[in-house]
Parts: structure tokens; sequence; C-alpha cells
């Protein structure tokens, strides 16, 4: 990892792409303690950490990724046609904050493309991965509600969960369609083709928030996701942010793009308690956002995740992180006196909460 390190960021990620894609690393002989086991939307899962979205665009790795040890993977961001994204340079390593800056623009190799290398997958013998597709809009639609229906309609048949991404700061506009008006008509196109897949497949919808939203904001989402013909199956909290408090290197406060990694932890974790709170606790949570050790995961749960994923932690740790975390965070459940993962989930989610802004929670 550090000799890979040395080279710049995006090739780096390409060459880490690659050497899942063809099985480079071992497979990971660590064996997963019962207390990690946990139910995904009706499937098991042997551990709840996943890889996020954006390293793996295009569906090229998921077998790799599986073999280090990961209990589920999303790819993506997708969007319907191929597009390049921004123009580069358009990631940064900010190594003293263990952070990245990227600014890609969904480059996506578009719906067609990466559908063929998921129903591949699928039909290969013994393939057992809990596969996510994480949905985007082209940067030019003109019809921004169908890109999100047609991703629907191509990869519900074969994915095992979908993500509305409506909260990258990199592309204009995206993340307009949070307000409440927008996204309830979103979610009601989205909640309609599903209705309408073949066989009734009731692919599980998950929404992925921008942690700078107000809480305002996510009171709005929830009313919206409450309603049965907008509601979603569950939340991903939470994308990159576009602040930069906080940074050890003031050069990186006026580069454009969303920031991820540890400097986003601690808003991470505080918005997973609020939208924990919000939602009482009854819609699952995917929690993201600066992960990099088994505790770190441990406070996400608390908070009320049901689910983590990592992803910038792997650039400055390399893929036996996923091993280290699932065994610090086994250790901890046991420690703090709980039998699975499941019975942590929410246990502290008060104190997570910022301490002036609790107003409007509906208890």
């Amino acid at each position: 990892m550090p000799a890979v390190r040395l080279l710049p960021a995006e090739a780096s990620h390409n060459l880490a792409v690659m050497a899942c894609k063809y099985r480079v690393y071992p497979a990971s002989q660590y064996q997963d303690d019962i207390n990690l086991n946990t139910q995904f939307f009706g499937r098991l899962l042997s551990n709840p950490i996943g890889i996020a979205a954006g390293f793996d665009k295009n569906a090229e790795a998921v077998d790799g990724l599986k073999d280090l040890g990961f209990g589920f993977v999303e790819v993506g961001t997708v969007t319907p046609t191929a597009q390049e994204g921004n123009p580069k340079p358009r990631v940064f390593r900010l190594s003293e904050d263990k952070a990245i800056i990227n600014r890609y623009g969904f480059n996506s190799d578009g719906h067609e493309a990466v559908l063929q290398r998921l129903s591949e997958s699928r039909k290969k013998e013994n393939f057992n991965a809990i596969v996510g597709v994480n949905l985007g809009r082209n940067r030019n639609t003109m019809t921004p509600v169908a890109d999100y229906v047609q991703g629907v309609r191509m990869f519900g048949p074969v994915a095992d969960y979908l993500v509305i991404n409506v909260s990258s700061p990199n592309t204009k506009g995206l993340r307009d369609m949070q307000s409440k008006e927008k996204l309830t008509e979103l979610l009601e196109q989205v909640n309609e083709a599903r209705s309408r897949l073949e066989s009734n497949r009731n692919v599980p919808i998950l929404l992925k928030l921008s942690p700078d939203l107000e809480i305002s904001d996510m009171s709005d989402i929830v009313d919206v996701i409450k309603r049965n013909k907008s509601r979603v199956d569950g939340l991903i909290v939470a994308n990159t942010t576009v602040s930069r408090d906080n940074l050890h290197d003031a050069k990186w406060t006026a580069e454009a793009g969303g920031l991820s990694g540890e400097p986003l932890r601690a808003r991470s974790t505080e918005m997973i308690a609020q939208m924990y709170q919000l939602t009482n606790g009854k819609v699952p949570i995917i929690g993201v956002g600066g992960v990099s050790s088994g505790y770190d995961a441990y406070q996400k749960f608390e908070a009320g995740a049901s689910y983590v994923q990592i992803y910038t932690a792997l650039v400055y740790e390399g893929p036996y992180l996923v091993e280290q975390i699932k065994d610090e965070l086994s250790k901890l459940i046991t420690q703090r006196g709980h039998s699975n993962i499941q019975s942590v989930v929410g246990t502290n989610s008060k104190f997570y909460l910022p301490k002036k802004k609790t107003q409007g929670f509906r208890n």
C-alpha cells in the first residue's frame, strides 16, 4: 500500500480495482464470529461490513472484494449512459487527515455494461455475494427522475438492493433532489417502477443522504419516506461532505469536491443518531463515513446503524483492514455484554445527538 500511494490518487485507485478484479489479493481466511451474523433484508450476512459505492464503480471487482471478507458489496454510482465525469485531476489524498477529496462526477460505463457484468457474475457457480447497485443520473439529462426509474428497471432483476443517490456534491443540481417536493416525486416513481418488475421482485430501495443536511431537511425527508407511495426500505448515512472544518492543511479548504474519511467520522455518526431518532429506529441504516477501526464501526452501531461501509480507510490501511475491523468489532460486542451485533444497534443513539439541536425529534 505505501508503494501504491506513490502513484497519483486516481491511478492508484484504478490499480486497486484491477487487483481486486484479477483477484491478486489472497482470499481472506478469517472466520466471521457468529456474533457478527445478521439479517440483511431477508438475506443472511456473515458480517455487517460492506464496501461503499465509489470504489468499484462499474462492477468489475465484485468477486475480489468478496474475497477480502466484506459481507456485502455496493457498486456504482451507475448512470444510464456512459459518461467520463469531471476533468482530471479530480481525486486528492489528504494524508495528514487520512481523507480524500474527490470530484469524479459520476464517471460510469453506463447501465448496459454494468448490467452485463453483474448478469455474468450471477451465472457463476457458487456466486453468493450480496450486491447493491448505486444509481445516479447523467450530468446533462433533461429527465433526471426518468434516469433513476430506468436504473430500477434495469437492475431490479439482478441487484440485492438499489440505492437512490441524490447526495453527491459533484453533479450540479443533484442535491436539490433531496428537497421535499422533488424527493417525493422521485421516490413515488421509483416505487412505481419497482412494483412493475417482472415476478413482482420486491428489491429493497435505499436512499443515500448528504451529511450537510440541516435537521429541518432531515425531518422533511422522514416525512416523505414514511408515506406508502414514497417509502424506502433503508437509508445510507452519509455521502461525502463539502465542509472543510478542522483540516490540518489549509490548502485543501478551497479544493472543490466531496470530502471523505476521518474528518467525516463524527458528523456521520451524529447524523446516524439523528435519523435513528427521527425514524424511531424503524428504518435500517447503513452507516458510512470515517470508519477505520472496529471501535469506529461500533460507535456507528451504537448510534443506530444496522450495517456499516468503508472505503477511504482502505486507501491508507490496505485490504487487511477488513479483517482487523471485524476482529475488533466482534471482541467489542462481547466485552460490552452483547450477544450479537443486532443487540448493539441504537443502544446509545442519544449520546451522539448534537446537544443543542435535538428539538423536533419524534420520540
